[in-house]
């Protein structure tokens, strides 16, 4: 086929993620678990027929669609591309093949059109449970973390796996949720098949091939162009990040040559004994999206973004752990990369970086059913974004991963812990020219008639969002039950009438904050996103709410 030009390229760009978009909201609609139809933790992503990733839905995951291209490419070596056939069905989710840990399953399918293979279809989504112990930082090897999966196939030509089938559902405790999951999943691929047959029709296209070349080639030319406006040299950043028992150093060196990126993790602290452990492919996966977002943010993602990053970590560190290293909450140490690697190029590149972000709390409901464990409900608190040139942080908005937060009536529905309020916290953003987001206070009771079981994964209750050139920090994290303090990660029993409140971080500030305009401190306080008193200690402004003046101090 002939070059396709720049006019067409763009329209059949969009309609490529039009169709990777109506495939995501497909499994939102179909889907069992609160996880994937209210929370969105799900992803979809299609590859040309050599698995080169080149649309995903626009609300993936940004973690799924880093980790996708070499699930994909895993799931070729073991399966070449010219020995799948129609119908066909390929999963896995084993940790360092897939996501980084094991509730997430991939699931690809191909896409023929008129008996040749064209493309592949994978979608990602995170199980409400996998059996094992159970989501939880407390495991200490990844076989607790439930059944793994290898790159196998779940349907041959359309046609069940039966054994597979009966094994997925003998060790998960809510087979139904799972399996309604994992169906939506594949019909969700079933729907990507054929809308990529009815688009290669409506532009006569035989295969993918051209339009892939041109999609992935503009990608990477316009990422190796960002990268070149940096200055040339190695940037390095050191942070601590709390584990379960104590702290770990993260680190990394970010060398920007020409047209290209390399980021090295060395002296990055050793994996742990606990769930906190990320496998490589997660860490590169967030490495590449910061580079990403700090060069080309509007340009959707697709292979040709990741073609001029090469990431390394030294094996056995906690962002390169190796088998059987647990790996269940690697999240929380998983989303530092972002603010760590942000931290190295804030020299570099003042006006595109962002403070660090208070981030989220994640939570894993279980309760009790005839006397064993029901399935796992999500739940998402978020603390306040960190804050950039020319911009305030948002207010309690998930960063750097963008999880939805389950409706209040939702997760009371499903596990009878009421949400008694939840608003923001005055002052929890940190001050700076431009200010952070602010966390929020919630506060849950367990109305149930016996203990519900929450799976913890609290970060930043040690170590504050830190804000950039000149701006301050936000509010730490805290969890209370019945008002006192307990450990942000682990499992917590919350008994029948018993109240666990969660103050969620603040996020980072931006510049000087005596260089905030004193109209916008004045507007902060009408808005209750800083106090009367936070406004002359943080910001050197004295407000008079009755005059409506705001004058330094």
């Amino acid at each position: 086929m002939k070059q396709i030009d720049a006019v067409d390229l763009g329209i059949m760009w969009d309609r490529l993620i039009a169709i990777t978009d109506e495939i995501l909201l497909s499994i939102v609609r179909t889907a069992f678990s609160v996880g994937v139809r209210e929370a969105w933790d799900l992803a979809c992503v299609v590859f040309d027929e050599k698995g080169r990733s080149i649309a995903q839905a626009t609300l993936s995951m940004p973690a799924f669609i880093g980790t996708a291209p070499l699930t994909m490419q895993h799931m070729l070596a073991k399966f070449p591309a010219e020995t799948w056939k129609e119908g066909d069905v390929v999963v896995t989710n084993d940790p360092w093949l897939g996501t980084g840990h094991t509730p997430d399953i991939c699931i690809a399918r191909p896409a023929f059109k008129d008996g040749n293979l064209v493309g592949f279809v994978m979608t990602i989504s995170h199980l409400p449970d996998i059996g094992g112990v159970g989501l939880s930082v407390m495991n200490t090897a990844v076989f607790q973390e439930g059944l793994m999966l290898p790159v196998t196939k779940l349907y041959d030509a359309g046609e069940p796996i039966a054994y597979l089938h009966d094994l997925i559902a003998g060790n998960v405790r809510t087979p139904d949720q799972v399996f309604g999951d994992i169906m939506a999943d594949i019909a969700g691929c079933t729907v990507g098949e054929r809308l990529i047959g009815e688009f290669m029709d409506e532009y006569g296209l035989k295969d993918l091939r051209a339009l892939a070349d041109g999609i992935i080639e503009q990608s990477e030319s316009a990422i190796r162009k960002e990268i070149a406006a940096i200055p040339d040299g190695t940037y390095t950043n050191q942070i601590e990040v709390e584990t379960v028992t104590d702290a770990v150093t993260l680190a990394c060196q970010v060398t920007v040559k020409g047209d290209s990126v390399e980021m090295d993790f060395k002296g990055t602290g050793p994996s742990a004994q606990y769930a906190i452990n990320v496998p490589f492919c997660y860490t590169r996966a967030w490495a590449t999206y910061t580079i990403k977002t700090l060069t080309t943010p509007t340009i959707p993602n697709n292979l040709g973004a990741l073609l001029p990053v090469a990431v390394t970590a030294p094996e056995g560190s906690i962002l390169n752990t190796q088998r059987p290293s647990p790996t269940g909450g690697r999240h929380s140490i998983g989303w530092f990369i972002v603010p760590l690697i942000m931290g190295a190029l804030a020299d570099a590149m003042p006006d595109r970086v962002q403070a660090d972000s208070g981030m989220a709390s994640l939570f894993i409901c279980h309760t009790s059913v005839s006397g064993g464990e029901a399935g796992s409900t999500q739940y998402f608190l978020a603390g306040g974004v960190g804050a950039m040139k020319g911009l305030d942080g948002q207010h309690t908005t998930p960063s750097p991963t963008n999880n939805a937060v389950v409706a209040s009536e939702v997760w009371e529905n499903e596990t009878g812990v009421r949400i008694d309020y939840r608003r923001l916290l005055p002052d929890s953003g940190g001050p700076g020219e431009f200010r952070g987001g602010l966390g929020q206070i919630a506060s849950l009771t367990n109305t149930r008639n016996d203990t519900v079981a929450i799976f913890m994964f609290g970060m930043r209750t040690e170590f504050p969002a830190q804000g950039y050139l000149g701006g301050k920090p936000g509010t730490t994290r805290e969890f209370l039950v019945d008002r006192k303090p307990i450990p942000p990660k682990g499992r917590l029993e919350l008994k029948p009438g018993e109240t666990i409140t969660i103050a969620e971080a603040g996020g980072g500030g931006y510049g000087d904050p005596l260089k905030r305009d004193p109209a916008r401190v004045l507007n902060d306080v009408r808005t209750g996103a800083v106090s009367i008193e936070g406004a002359r200690r943080d910001y050197g402004v004295a407000v008079d709410l009755e005059k409506g003046t705001a004058v330094r101090a």
